[in-house]
């Protein structure tokens, strides 16, 4: 929420990572004609946004992106500048251990550290376990000690930690209109970043400390994987007693206070699959159903490919037709896909098999897919007339289109339960 006070103006804001959430995030607030650098090392990345064309797939924000950069209010490059406000929205993945890896907000310090200046405002956008924006503060300090974090001294700077709260495919509706929660290490920290979201952001910043921000945006992920880890247990037990899981959930979730999920081939993207191991690296003794809803939801997979091999026992050089590799059902984020590393399996422990995958939100198969010589991209109306095996991964809006007739003589593995 808005407090009385005057808001701070920032002339000049940095947004370091111009992934999914970062070029949104840069092109909203450069929208509302605040000068915006955007600083990636993706040489490739920078090229195309300064040309105006969005470097990944987000329906509608290639209009919005255009318009900023001809305006000349956002302009990319790969060398850290200095600003007023800083943004770090920089990938976070986990170790082997499950614990974060910070090597991308560090490398991220590491060029912003020269260019600081005392009132400048550092907020980590990227999701992290408690801690995390303490940590980078003091990493800061270390590579700036003539800097403080005493609001009080002529030399602070402020600190706060926002997570980002949006759905890959829906960001030109959610940006703009979702509830924040914003966290400084200090109150002055929390109220610049309040002055600052709310430069682009019309809905309610809510207010509170640095590791609780940080840990909001893990419950809400975590709430998300503990439900769908439900759907996806439901779907295993269904499968063994010879249930319809989907007509079960229909019918289940007509009791007014009843809303189960829907099951699928597991759980993929940058939060979902990610998040809710932070809290368990964090605190393991007492995350004791998160933790078992991200084993049930990481071992979904292994069932999905339990239902192929036993379809295509006794064939002779099967053709399968993998539909699907995004994350979610019309976008092109392949981050932590269940269904990309589903088709990756399948091609590479069976290389008998013939898998032709059908991703309407991609024009080339990523390394990890390509580099494998028996599986290869078609389209879908191919792929489905030369296959023996359908396996529906994803709910595209192409695949829930198809006429269901030409699956009639087919063997169909539907993890979706689009066709059944």
């Amino acid at each position: 929420m808005h407090t009385g006070k005057s808001p701070q103006a920032f002339e000049k804001v940095c947004v370091v990572g111009l992934g999914y959430i970062g070029l949104p995030t840069a092109a909203f607030i450069a929208s509302k004609g605040v000068h915006v650098t955007g600083v990636d090392v993706n040489s490739k990345f920078v090229e195309s946004i300064n040309k105006g064309e969005v470097p990944f797939f987000e329906p509608g924000f290639d209009v919005l992106l255009k318009r900023v950069v001809e305006e000349g209010y956002l302009v990319a490059q790969t060398e850290q500048i200095e600003a007023d406000a800083y943004i770090v929205c920089v990938p976070t993945p986990f170790k082997e251990n499950h614990k974060v890896d910070t090597k991308f907000i560090n490398a991220a310090v590491k060029a912003m550290a020269p260019h600081l200046r005392p009132g400048a405002l550092v907020v980590l956008e990227s999701t992290s376990p408690p801690g995390t924006t303490e940590n980078m503060a003091n990493y800061i300090l270390e590579l700036r000690p003539d800097l403080s974090l005493d609001e009080d001294d002529e030399n602070a700077i402020f600190v706060a930690h926002c997570p980002e709260r949006v759905l890959p495919g829906q960001i030109m509706e959610e940006m703009e209109n979702n509830d924040r929660v914003i966290g400084g290490l200090t109150p002055r920290g929390t109220q610049l970043g309040v002055d600052l979201y709310g430069t682009f952001c019309t809905a309610e910043l809510l207010q509170t400390n640095a590791t609780t921000a940080e840990m909001a945006k893990l419950t809400e992920n975590s709430f998300r994987d503990v439900n769908i880890a439900f759907a996806n247990e439901l779907s295993l037990i269904s499968d063994r007693l010879g249930i319809d899981v989907w007509e079960l959930i229909d019918l289940a979730n007509h009791h007014p206070r009843v809303n189960i999920l829907q099951p699928g081939p597991g759980v993929g993207g940058h939060c979902i699959a990610v998040d809710p191991w932070f809290i368990v690296s964090s605190v393991p003794e007492e995350s004791k159903i998160i933790k078992t809803a991200r084993e049930v939801n990481d071992g979904k997979p292994e069932w999905v490919m339990s239902k192929v091999t036993k379809a295509l026992k006794g064939l002779d050089a099967p053709v399968v037709a993998a539909l699907g590799i995004a994350f979610k059902n019309d976008i092109d984020d392949l981050r932590e896909s269940p269904s990309l590393n589903i088709v990756k399996r399948l091609g590479e422990e069976n290389p008998e098999l013939d898998v032709r995958v059908v991703e309407p939100n991609v024009d080339e198969l990523p390394d990890s897919l390509s580099a494998i010589a028996n599986v290869k991209k078609q389209d879908l109306q191919g792929a489905v007339a030369e296959a023996d095996l359908i396996l529906l991964l994803v709910n595209h809006k192409e695949f829930l289109a198809l006429d269901p007739s030409v699956l009639d003589d087919k063997t169909v593995i539907d993890t979706k339960g689009i066709w059944r």
